[in-house]
């Protein structure tokens, strides 16, 4: 609904004061599996969007290889998906989302299908993105230490009907390294929002 893919049942969804009544091309969108297409490049499926809005497309190339090289698979721009490992290919993912400039992210559980170190990796280099760029990420995860250790809010919602229970302010000092999830501060958060999400 935030992305515009799906009309609100009831009320309605405002960005920057506009109401959102379909795709915006300031929302760039990170879905669990990357969804790249096998037949095209890296650095084609990072264009894709550009692509698709009918834009210049060349104009665009620096700036998808300077995300690339940020996301440190520069390297892999001209090979196919599948010579990627898990985690590349969600590089490359986040790199099409933020291709467009957009100045909102939406993350849908990017990282749950990688490995457990594969993803803390992952979660520091969304981090680093967000220390340069700023932009507002919603990030949807069933981690309590992921959505702890990325968020400066954690909104808690219950099972089934889905109601937003608590808003939480996450104070903790940025930027962040994975030792940070180690501390005491860290773990009574996590402990507040255990508790939340079993009652």
């Amino acid at each position: 609904m935030i992305a515009g893919l799906v009309e609100p049942t009831s009320g309605a969804i405002w960005i920057q004061g506009r109401k959102v009544v379909g795709p915006q091309r300031t929302t760039g969108i990170v879905f669990q599996d990357p969804v790249l297409l096998p037949w095209r490049t890296v650095l084609d499926n990072v264009l894709l969007p550009i692509e698709l809005m009918g834009e210049n497309v060349e104009s665009y190339r620096d700036h998808a290889l300077e995300l690339l090289n940020i996301s440190g698979i520069v390297d892999f721009a001209d090979r196919l998906p599948n010579e990627l490992s898990g985690g590349m290919r969600q590089r490359a993912g986040i790199c099409r989302a933020l291709v467009q400039y957009p100045t909102l992210l939406l993350m849908d559980e990017p990282f749950s299908a990688l490995d457990a170190m594969t993803r803390d990796d992952m979660n520091l280099e969304l981090l680093r993105i967000w220390e340069r760029d700023r932009k507002t990420v919603v990030f949807i995860t069933h981690s309590i230490s992921e959505a702890i250790f990325l968020s400066d809010r954690v909104i808690v919602i219950s099972k089934r009907p889905g109601r937003i229970i608590e808003d939480i302010t996450i104070a903790l000092p940025r930027p962040r390294l994975i030792e940070l999830q180690e501390t005491m501060q860290f773990t009574q958060l996590r402990a507040r929002v255990r508790k939340l999400i079993e009652h």
